[in-house]
Formats: structure tokens, C-alpha cells, sequence
């Protein structure tokens, strides 16, 4: 059974506390079974439903859980949830959620870390080859038209390198598939352990700039935090060599949006390959639609059916964990502040061995 609310906020009749809410318009099949297997009812919203809407969803379902699809959830949203405990990310990010203003309802933030890795990692891998190659260009030329084969130059990846900023599931699996083209790989990431790089040859620098000065690509994979925000931004950029190249399938707020474009614009970088905007959507104005050396994608690295089943089915399992007072892995939850588990209920890789 599907209950979904509509663009006022009104919704069906699910029974109270026993509602499961999804804020986007789906979920994987398997993740719905599971949901049905405890007893209970998914509801969702619209993609990208504002704060009054989830309100209402979440005040007249009285869900006791809820899955982040697609759009913000705000602290505002949250005001008349009495008996939501749990908001489970479907996928890594949290950047749009109200995490502290959760963690003062006490509503635990969980996020599926790694579910999406391979989906997002082939992905950053195709937006790297097709701005590298100049796939989307060429194809504009030929369809017009014009044979650009005189004159053209490429480039060959073997050799070069790649940095990689944050070194979690993702850029793992991205240097996994980096290294079957031969590119050397440099890393960045303050909180990852050095095993981590040793296993997959990646070579550890000690700051973003480093990695940013000697690399021919820059892979971004960090999640956006106060610190983070523009992490990419003129002075960084002026670092990276002449004629290199920015993949983003992280956050789009990660870069300075007009400083990439002034630098693709001056010839510093050759192109981008972007996955996230700033703001998304974009406007349709947006200054990255007049360069062709800007290769687009609507935030879909991760959209893939396997990796929905993976996640979907992860981020609904830890609702449950939560709801039943089962062990949870710790890397999971983001507010541990928010959760009434006790410290040994937080599985680790050491208690779990």
C-alpha cells in the first residue's frame, strides 16, 4: 500500500506511529518490503517538498521515521514531529539536513555510507573521461555538422595524476578504477587512516594545496561542512596545474562556482565534470551552460538500480536498528548525541571482530 501527501501537505490515513516517510516520490522495492515485513506504511512527498509540507506530512502520519530522498529538511520541518526519532540519509551526505536542530529534538541522523560507492565512483570515472576526451563537444561538432578530426589534439590519461580530497567509500572505489588507466594517485584526508591509502597505492600528502599543486585531475570527495564550503575556490584553483581538470560528484557547495568558471574561461583549467551544483537545481541561466568544456550531470552518480537497492535497503535497516534499540554501526550515526543507545550498542570494527 502507497500513501503519498499531496502538494498542500494532506495526507491518507496510515495508522499513527506505524509510518515510515519518505521525502521524495520513491524507494527501492526491496526497501518497501522490508518496511511492510515490521508493519508498517511508507508515505512520501513530492521531490523536493519545503519545510510546511513535510510538517504537515510528518505531523498528521505521525511517523516515527523518515528516509531524506530528495530536498532539505529543516529544523522548521521538524517542529511538530513528536514522535519521529530517526531521519536515515539515503546515501552519505547530510549537508541537507538540520543535524543540530535534530540533535535538539533529539531525532538521530544516520547516514549509508559506502552503499552508493561504486555507482558514484563509475560515474565520476565516465564525467572524467568524457571532459579528459572531449566527448560532449566533439559529439555537438559532429551533429552540426563539422568534421573536427584536422587540427585536433587529445590527451592520454596513462600517467597522469590524480588527487583525490577526502578518501572515504567513494574516492576508494574511484582509485580502485583510476589505477586500471594508469593514473598515479595522491590523497588528502585528515581523518582517514594511513591503511586506507597503502592498500590502494595512493600517495598521502599532508594538505589540500599539496594535493592540488601536483595533480593533472582533481577528484573531489569530501563531505560540505562550514569548513568545506568553497573549498575549491581562486586561490585553490590558482594552484593546480595549467591545463588540468576538476571532477565533483561529492557537493556542489565544495566549489566557488564562478571562480571555476572564470578559470575554465582564462584557459588555467582545461574543463570540469560535475555531478552537484551549488544549488540544485541550477537556475537555467546558470553560467555553466555556455561552456562547453563543462561536462553535466543532475546529481545522478548514485541513481543507479543496484546501488538504489543498496542504499535504500541500508537506510531503512538503520531505522529500524534505531526504532528497536538494536546495535548500530557507529560510522553510521552522525549525532550520537541525539541517541539514546548506549556506547556499546555502537558497533566498530573492533567489537564487531
Amino acid at each position: 500500500m502507497k500513501a503519498e501527501a499531496s502538494v498542500d501537505g494532506s495526507m491518507g490515513s496510515p495508522d499513527m506511529h506505524k509510518v515510515i516517510l519518505v521525502n521524495g516520490p520513491d524507494l527501492h522495492p526491496d526497501a518497501v518490503q522490508m518496511i511492510a515485513s515490521r508493519g508498517y506504511e511508507v508515505v512520501y512527498t513530492p521531490a523536493y517538498a519545503d519545510s510546511d509540507i513535510l510538517n504537515a506530512a510528518l505531523r498528521e502520519t505521525g511517523a516515527a521515521g523518515m528516509v531524506s530522498r530528495l530536498g532539505r529538511i529543516s529544523a522548521e520541518a521538524l517542529r511538530d514531529a513528536p514522535a519521529l526519532r530517526v531521519i536515515s540519509k539515503h546515501g552519505a551526505g547530510v549537508d541537507n539536513i538540520d543535524v543540530a536542530g535534530a540533535s535538539a529534538l533529539d531525532i538521530a541522523v544516520l547516514a549509508a555510507s559506502g552503499a552508493n560507492a561504486v555507482s558514484v565512483a563509475e560515474h565520476a570515472i565516465a564525467l572524467l573521461l568524457a571532459t579528459v576526451k572531449r566527448i560532449v563537444p566533439l559529439d555537438a561538432g559532429l551533429r552540426a555538422g563539422r568534421w573536427e578530426k584536422p587540427g585536433f589534439l587529445g590527451r592520454e590519461l596513462a600517467g597522469s595524476t590524480i588527487a583525490f580530497i577526502g578518501m572515504g567509500a567513494i574516492a576508494q572505489a574511484t582509485a580502485r578504477m583510476a589505477s586500471g588507466f594508469g593514473l598515479k594517485a595522491v590523497g588528502y584526508d585528515p581523518f582517514a587512516s594511513d591503511v586506507d591509502f597503502e592498500a590502494l597505492g595512493v600517495t598521502r600528502v599532508a594538505s589540500v594545496e599539496g594535493a592540488l599543486s601536483g595533480a593533472d585531475i582533481v577528484s573531489l570527495h569530501c563531505p560540505l561542512t562550514p569548513e568545506t564550503n568553497c573549498l575549491l575556490n581562486a586561490e585553490r584553483i590558482a594552484l593546480m596545474r595549467p591545463g588540468s581538470y576538476v571532477v565533483n560528484t561529492a557537493r556542489g557547495g565544495l566549489i566557488d562556482e564562478e571562480a571555476l568558471v572564470a578559470a575554465i574561461r582564462s584557459g588555467h583549467l582545461a574543463g570540469a565534470g560535475l555531478d552537484t551544483f551549488a544549488v540544485e537545481p541550477p537556475a537555467v541561466d546558470h553560467p555553466f551552460w555556455a561552456e562547453p568544456n563543462i561536462v553535466v550531470s543532475p546529481h545522478i552518480g548514485g541513481v543507479t538500480r543496484e546501488a538504489g537497492a543498496r542504499v535504500g535497503t541500508e537506510a531503512v535497516r538503520g531505522i529500524f536498528q534505531i526504532l528497536d534499540g538494536e546495535p548500530i554501526e557507529a560510522r553510521r550515526v552522525v549525532n550520537r548525541s541525539a541517541l539514546k543507545t548506549p556506547p556499546h550498542m555502537l558497533e566498530t570494527k573492533e567489537n564487531r571482530s
